[in-house]
């Protein structure tokens, strides 16, 4: 069984930034593909950024590439999400997700573990 633990979510301003961190523990990051989705308010969950196995690959939702950054320091059995120029839509809890495959998918019924998410607020 996989546990994860999302940290660094919060309140922050139109145009700032912040880092999510997701620590894994039951098993190494390196045999996980691992990514993040959000969900806002009234809205289904959506597919963020996915990084796979060993970090050779990395997968963005097209809006938001060029703003959010996805890596993984498996020496810490850690992943991270780097978001910038945030913006009020991008206001979601944040839910890191681990799957079971070599690659991962943006499909929401592909990831087999799931942390139980960080707020993130954008205010303008």
């Amino acid at each position: 069984q996989v546990q994860l633990v999302e940290s660094g979510g919060g309140l922050v301003q139109a145009g700032g930034s912040l880092r999510l961190s997701c620590a894994a523990s039951g098993r190494t990051t390196s045999s996980l593909a691992m990514g993040w989705l959000r969900q806002a308010p009234g809205k289904e969950r959506e597919f963020v950024a996915a990084i796979s196995r060993r970090g050779g690959n990395t997968y963005y939702a097209n809006s938001l590439k060029g703003r959010f950054t996805i890596s993984r320091d498996d020496a810490k059995n850690t992943v991270y999400l780097q978001m910038n120029s945030l913006k009020p839509e991008d206001t979601a809890v944040y839910y890191c997700a681990a799957a079971l495959s070599v690659a991962p998918s943006s499909s929401i019924n592909s990831w087999n573990y799931w942390g139980q998410g960080t707020q993130v607020t954008v205010s303008s």
